[in-house]
């Protein structure tokens, strides 16, 4: 048996922590002991039971503004509480002495964190026993906005990392499309086919039924997709709406959205039923983040996906531009949103031919067992 730690911090979505969860159950159903070291806010909506968590002071983003850190009181983050994670952080590995360690992102992203990573990677590879470092990612990233950003996450690479695991299909969406790939970088790649959750049943009452589901993830964003869909369920009134909010003000918002929200649209919490309900549903209408991405295809859901580009972003749009080559799946940029022209593409998306649900290369997480073990056998043999 391998302890095998998971290092994540998520800022603003929640799409990174649900993937750590699933690599952490997959490793735990080989018999390893998959500790999940989290930085970021709790997210009540997300199932933690069976994982083993530790989590550090959280952090969160102001926004899209990814340079400026928030505590757990939503203050900017002070340099001593920075310190304090840290010091946190570096203990847990020192008290788990982990037999392989990954880290969600980093050095891909995340470089507002870079000083605590590399603290992380230092305190790990001190031990009597260095880990086996990898370097989690998911199918897009953000491209580099310079070749230094590049160059500087090459280095960290060849000091620290041992892989590189990149969560998608090499045919579908290699990592060169979205990130430059030096010679050194590709012999480092182990690609896993895509992380997905266990297919979820269809929910045993039904709940979903013919509605139309729009949801956000769990951050604290979306708030232009929810405004836009209760004024698409005003106009569609023979059709239930069901707005799922997540997010740290979800109670605030909820109370905001209920007050204009007609009879045929329900506001409430994010429900962990969620994938469940999707089966149900008569469309689904989100942001085109990687696990939303696949939870669409898991259950063939007409789809209208609105994906995030705050701040510059390009990840969700790639993204959405590939799901829109399926049936079913229609693209409404955040530029031109509003109520007629979100009706409109659900409408369009309801009526294509029922997609069916997809089932080959989403088993991600245990191809990631199977390639750090390799890594893991081959390092023992040498």
């Amino acid at each position: 048996m391998s302890t095998v730690a998971i290092l994540v911090t998520h800022l603003l979505g929640t799409g990174h922590l649900a993937r750590a969860l699933t690599l952490a159950r997959a490793f735990a159903a080989r018999g390893d002991r998959a500790v999940v070291l989290s930085g970021g806010r709790p997210v009540p909506h997300l199932d933690t039971r069976e994982i083993e968590m530790r989590h550090l002071p959280p952090l969160q983003s102001d926004g899209v503004n990814f340079t400026r850190l928030l505590d757990g009181t939503g203050a900017v983050a002070s340099a001593a509480y920075l310190q304090n994670r840290q010091q946190q952080l570096c203990a847990s590995l020192a008290d788990l002495a982990p037999d392989v360690l990954i880290t969600e992102l980093f050095p891909f992203g995340r470089r507002v964190l870079r000083t605590e990573f590399l603290a992380a990677l230092e305190t790990a590879q001190h031990r009597p026993r260095a880990p086996l470092i990898c370097a989690s990612i998911r199918d897009i990233l953000a491209p580099p906005s310079k070749p230094a950003k590049a160059e500087a996450t090459a280095d960290i690479i060849r000091q620290h990392y041992d892989a590189v695991l990149v969560h998608s299909d090499r045919d579908v969406t290699p990592l060169d499309a979205s990130w430059p790939v030096s010679p050194d970088l590709a012999a480092r790649l182990c690609y896993t086919g895509f992380v997905a959750a266990p297919p979820a049943r269809p929910h045993p009452d039904g709940l979903g039924a013919g509605e139309v589901l729009v949801s956000a993830g769990g951050g604290n964003v979306g708030a232009e997709i929810f405004a836009a869909a209760l004024q698409a369920a005003t106009a569609d009134p023979t059709r239930p709406w069901r707005l799922l909010i997540g997010g740290g003000d979800s109670a605030a918002q909820i109370a905001a959205l209920r007050q204009t929200a007609p009879p045929n649209a329900t506001v409430e919490a994010a429900r962990p039923e969620f994938r469940q309900m999707l089966h149900h549903a008569a469309a689904s209408v989100s942001m085109a983040g990687y696990n939303t991405a696949l939870d669409l295809l898991q259950t063939g859901t007409p789809a209208v996906l609105v994906p995030f580009d705050a701040g510059g972003e390009v990840e969700q749009r790639l993204r959405a531009e590939a799901l829109t080559q399926l049936p079913g799946v229609a693209l409404l940029p955040s530029a031109t949103l509003s109520g007629p022209a979100l009706l409109e593409r659900v409408r369009q998306a309801t009526a294509a031919p029922r997609r069916p649900a997809r089932t080959d290369g989403l088993d991600g997480a245990a191809e990631t067992v199977r390639c750090v073990t390799r890594l893991l056998e081959q390092r023992h043999a040498g």
